[in-house]
């Protein structure tokens, strides 16, 4: 099994107040042999919004730790394309289907593996 995770799914997994029972049951289910695809953003997203939680008071730090702990070990690929023939795809994408370019970088990604979100 191979698939593009975005940020969203991620934190549904460790943020109390995201819970969701379909992102619980998604890392339940994940096979050993399991690659979860990530643009590069993602870590700066996951990053971004771990932080925040803490600084809200709706993680503690204990917690935040355990989280990237969690990251740490899963089968995380991080694709790690850059440049200005990346922005134009994202801009185009973004374009074409109203996404913010973030957003439009999960949909290139799964595009040029031919995976599903």
């Amino acid at each position: 099994m191979e698939c593009v995770i975005d940020c969203s799914l991620a934190l549904a997994w460790v943020l109390p107040d995201e819970e969701s029972g379909r992102a619980e049951r998604f890392l339940e289910r994940l096979p050993p042999e399991a690659v979860l695809r990530v643009p590069g953003l993602w870590w700066y997203e996951l990053s971004n919004a771990l932080i925040m939680a803490q600084r809200r008071k709706r993680l503690a730090d204990v917690d935040r730790r355990r989280a990237l702990d969690l990251f740490k070990n899963l089968p995380i690929e991080t694709d790690l394309n850059i440049g200005a023939e990346l922005s134009g795809r994202l801009q185009g994408l973004a374009h074409r289907y109203t996404l913010s370019a973030y957003d439009a970088a999960y949909l290139d990604l799964a595009q040029r593996l031919d995976l599903g979100l």
